[in-house]
């Protein structure tokens, strides 16, 4: 008797970790520039927090509210392609049947095996067999909007609260190096997760991060500088 091992392949995260961790890097990323620009323009402490909350909130709503648009625009695209493929398979059979194999012709199969393997796919879900195999459509990769604009709005709001709890903690005169500091530690340490879970080069995602993080507090620290020398 042949007993199969269950497998968890990584690519099954792929929708809902690609969301996690786009939004929880915008979080901690975009706030955390926010509060070190206005904390930089020499703004008090409540208009930091004031500034930092409202960043949140915005931030949140615009990521769930692009997420489910971009991932609604993939979802019709599919949905109609699918229709579409719906269409064929009820006017031509024979020519479906004949591009099917033709595709597994191009794997590798030899041409009357591959005729055989479409036969057989299509008599048992020609839908689903076309989907997978010439569309490049599976469970695995299908669009879900909701779920990646609810993921999203989540992990953007658990990481722009990491740099406004470093506000709340951390007295006015050291505001600014507690946040950035601190908001580059939570970048590291998201890097290496979402590689972790991606089965990525743990080292790379995390250095990545954490340089444009660093980046973004840069540039936005010295416009605040700016701004606050000429108010």
């Amino acid at each position: 008797m042949v007993h199969h091992r269950p497998e968890r392949h990584l690519v099954q995260r792929i929708g809902w970790l690609r969301a996690a961790v786009l939004g929880a890097n915008d979080g901690i990323v975009s706030t955390a520039s926010l509060i070190v620009g206005v904390a930089v323009a020499a703004a008090a402490k409540s208009e930091v927090l004031l500034a930092g909350t409202a960043g949140l909130v915005a931030g949140a709503m615009s990521m769930a509210a692009g997420e489910y648009v971009s991932v609604s625009s993939q979802a019709d695209t599919e949905h109609a392609d699918l229709a579409r493929e719906r269409e064929e398979l009820r006017t031509d059979p024979a020519g479906e049947e004949r591009e099917l194999t033709a595709i597994y012709v191009k794997r590798g199969l030899d041409p009357e095996l591959a005729r055989r393997v479409a036969q057989e796919l299509m008599h048992k879900n020609a839908l689903a067999t076309h989907a997978r195999d010439e569309l490049g459509i599976s469970e695995i990769t299908t669009a879900r909007p909701i779920q990646a604009a609810l993921t999203s709005a989540l992990t953007f709001s658990v990481g722009a609260a990491m740099p406004l709890l470093a506000v709340v903690i951390t007295p006015h005169s050291y505001l600014v190096t507690s946040v950035a500091v601190s908001s580059l530690v939570y970048l590291a340490v998201l890097g290496a997760i979402g590689a972790r879970a991606g089965g990525a080069n743990m080292v790379r995602a995390t250095l990545r991060v954490t340089f444009w993080g660093a980046l973004a507090m840069a540039v936005t620290s010295g416009i605040g500088l700016a701004i606050g020398k000429a108010v």
